[in-house]
């Protein structure tokens, strides 16, 4: 299974709660981050991280992958 890591900073920390939550949706397999700080980090499977990234980035996030 190929899993790929995902850093995202938000403007606020309530757009950070929407991505943890959308995340956890898209079965992320760990998520992690200072969401009072507006930024999070997520592993998810390779099948799925476009959706994550095209989600991250509606809800106004920039992105960044590791690994």
């Amino acid at each position: 299974m190929n899993q790929i890591e995902i850093r995202a900073n938000f403007s606020g920390p309530e757009a950070a709660q929407e991505a943890l939550h959308k995340l956890q949706a898209l079965r992320a397999f760990e998520i992690n981050g200072l969401h009072e700080s507006g930024w999070l980090t997520a592993t998810v499977d390779a099948n799925v991280v476009d959706r994550a990234v095209h989600l991250i980035e509606q809800i106004g996030g920039s992105t960044e992958m590791i690994g």
